[in-house]
């Protein structure tokens, strides 16, 4: 099978598609013939040298893809209703930019119906992470108010989206006010542009002093104590990436007096039992969502598998709204 492998650890042009054994499931295990694979942020850090795939794992880039069960461990799949010909997507922890993938059977989903298998690609790695830190360890509830920083990224759009169906506030910061109005068009409603706004002085303005009950960080850095100040009383800040840096100093006495929870996690080595709880919530609670258009996959571009150098670089450039996917 063709697959896109990283030649070298550097810039988006290591990249190469070579050839590799397709795949062969084990126990608990489908495999997939690929149509469409989604890109990530994590795809780029691996590209880079930054984020070694977990052991055990296809040293293949790639988090999420969507295509045909081909084969695979027929009583896992009896189990969870799926089988040989059926459209699925899956999140999985690496091997994802190939003709062929193979995914554990509980962190597979059917693919939403009248969805395409580049629609169907942009959704595991976003909204697995999504529910798990926002409604999952942050906890919000209708009534509450989410601050969402990169708002026009694939988590954002996705947060975007998931955080007013189930009636939040949605803030949303972006870069550039087309990104903001991007935002707007998605559901938040209100938008911060960060390089022209202080987002903690405009969070307590629109929340008439109070602060924000959850912001999803994936900047870290600099960025953490600022939205220590934006957090209201028992206040929750998730943070999911640390492009701004691992370290941060905040003001503890406001964790103290405002009873804040400081939490964040990495999804990619987790164990399949705690991705398999988490598609079945999603199955249950999100995709009703997505078959009804209430919430909707936001495609930036896509790439043929050959041009994956050209969607990392799309990627570094922080120019796309929403996400990008490579097609087979």
């Amino acid at each position: 099978m063709q697959a896109v492998e990283i030649s070298a650890f550097g810039a988006p042009d290591v990249l190469r598609l070579g050839e590799r054994p397709v795949p062969v499931p084990g126990a608990g295990e489908l495999l997939i013939r690929v149509g469409a694979s989604g890109i990530n942020r994590p795809d780029v850090l691996q590209r880079m040298g930054h984020y070694a795939p977990p052991p055990g794992t296809s040293d293949l880039p790639g988090l999420e893809v969507a295509g045909v069960v081909e084969a695979g461990d027929a009583a896992a799949m009896a189990q969870a209703g799926l089988a040989i010909g059926d459209r699925v997507c899956a999140l999985v922890a690496g091997g994802g930019y190939a003709q062929w993938c193979v995914a554990p059977v509980e962190q597979c989903l059917p693919v939403p119906a009248g969805f395409s298998d580049i629609e169907a690609a942009s959704l595991p790695e976003t909204f697995f992470t999504v529910w798990s830190n926002v409604f999952d360890r942050g906890r919000l509830q209708a009534g509450e108010t989410l601050l969402i920083q990169g708002g026009t990224s694939g988590i954002g759009v996705t947060a975007i989206q998931l955080a007013r169906a189930v009636g939040a506030t949605v803030i949303a910061t972006a870069g550039s006010d087309d990104k903001c109005q991007a935002c707007l068009g998605l559901g938040a409603h209100h938008a911060i542009n960060y390089k022209s706004q202080d987002f903690v002085a405009e969070a307590k303005r629109i929340t008439d002093g109070k602060g924000v009950d959850v912001v999803l960080d994936m900047v870290a850095g600099g960025y953490v104590a600022r939205e220590v100040e934006c957090l209201a009383e028992d206040g929750r800040l998730v943070i999911i990436a640390v492009q701004g840096g691992v370290k941060s100093e905040l003001n503890a006495g406001l964790v103290l007096r405002r009873r804040l929870t400081i939490t964040g996690s990495t999804l990619r080595p987790r164990s399949v039992a705690f991705k398999g709880a988490i598609a079945r919530a999603l199955r249950e609670r999100v995709w009703p969502l997505l078959v009804a258009g209430t919430v909707r996959p936001v495609i930036h571009s896509t790439f043929v598998a050959a041009d994956a150098a050209q969607a990392h670089a799309l990627m570094e450039s922080n120019q796309h709204i929403g996400k990008i996917v490579l097609t087979w």
